[in-house]
């Protein structure tokens, strides 16, 4: 598997809790999108021999791209790279910008799959997060897609929202439910810094969620989700049987990625490169054939800790096969240190196979840290 993402760094507003990197102002978006294409022409040899099995527009709002830019990225991808017959085109779409007209120009580009950015169907949400889009347009656009012929969908559901109750939060899971669709990634709302959000919280003029709520709408959302037949494959994300997302899940499992555009990431052989997170700099070096990244070569112990902390996250969990295989010299302690959270009934072990049970979901980044291993 081999998957590349493109980070499209621009949106038309600023949300409250957004940390990523990208710009309100469309100033440089031309010279961007030539950029893109370039350093797509420049990464062209990163997966060697092997086929594309994924691309993922991500942001900022990639719906925000047109087709003349469209035409440019993919004409790019299509002379640098082989691509799998059955490969996933996932765009991140947000309802603001669904049309019909958009919808067939991405069809004609092979975009199989949207990601849309719902949020909440509730205006005083959406208000209070500063999305762009309505509540009637969360509900609008998805039957919109879908009678233009897009079925592989994802949508985002936030939770743990200020002043939000266990009814709004199931009727928002419901609401979505409806629209039978086949995967769904919902998120804890969580307070970063550099953000609005962090600024409110900081001020007094924000009270985040009571913690209890947190636990208690994300154990009803992956027992909703699991009755209605969805498998909770990663803490975040709920699949369908075949619908599980390709590009996300070569991050989980460790297969290489290349990051295009500014702050991008990528990954390939236990090496770590990202990109500079501004714009004008990506673009000024690009320009000059460099590409302006950063990396790290990781360590047999930073190895073994991201597998631990990406294997918990899943379904598939952490196996003792591939600790004995690829992280032999840190196997034992594992399996010392993982006797407590066993214990606890956080974790259990099938068939060799140490998975997070419901509980322990709600305390995955803290088990997996405990599980590191750090050098003296």
């Amino acid at each position: 598997m081999s998957g590349v993402y493109i980070h499209i760094p621009f949106c038309k507003q600023a949300c409250t809790y957004c940390n990523f990197h990208f710009s309100t102002s469309l100033k440089y978006k031309d010279s961007l999108i030539s950029a893109i294409c370039k350093e797509i022409k420049y990464q062209q040899s990163f997966f060697q021999k092997n086929e594309l099995t994924s691309i993922y527009f991500g942001g900022g709002s990639p719906s925000l791209l047109n087709e003349q830019d469209l035409d440019l990225i993919f004409e790019a991808l299509a002379a640098s790279f082989v691509w799998h017959k059955d490969i996933e085109i996932t765009l991140e779409a947000n309802p603001d910008d669904i049309t019909k007209e958009i919808c067939d120009v991405w069809k004609k580009y092979g975009i199989n799959r949207l990601s849309i950015g719902i949020q909440s169907f509730f205006g005083k949400d959406l208000q209070w997060m500063n999305r762009a889009h309505s509540a009637e347009q969360a509900s609008f656009c998805i039957p919109l897609v879908q009678d233009k012929g897009f079925h592989n969908l994802t949508c985002d559901l936030i939770y743990g929202i200020p002043d939000s109750d266990m009814v709004q939060w199931e009727d928002n899971i419901q609401k979505l439910l409806h629209f039978d669709i086949p995967h769904i990634s919902s998120y804890a709302l969580t307070v970063e810094e550099k953000t609005l959000l962090h600024h409110q919280v900081q001020n007094n003029k924000i009270k985040p969620a009571d913690e209890k709520l947190v636990e208690q709408q994300f154990l009803f959302l992956v027992q909703k989700l699991e009755n209605e037949g969805f498998d909770h494959y990663e803490i975040s994300n709920f699949g369908q049987p075949g619908h599980h997302a390709v590009h996300n899940t070569s991050y989980w499992k460790g297969f290489p990625y290349l990051g295009i555009g500014p702050s991008a990431h990528s990954y390939q052989a236990g090496t770590r490169y990202w990109n500079i997170a501004n714009n004008a700099l990506y673009i000024k070096d690009i320009e000059s054939g460099i590409l302006p990244q950063e990396s790290e070569v990781l360590s047999p112990a930073d190895q073994y800790n991201e597998y631990v902390m990406t294997g918990l996250r899943t379904m598939w969990g952490v196996e003792t096969k591939t600790l004995m295989d690829h992280h032999l010299a840190f196997a034992e302690w594992f399996l010392q240190q993982i006797k407590i959270p066993l214990e606890r009934g956080l974790v259990e072990n099938k068939k060799d196979t140490y998975v997070l049970t419901k509980q322990g979901k709600l305390f995955a980044d803290g088990i997996a840290s405990d599980l590191f291993y750090i050098p003296d």
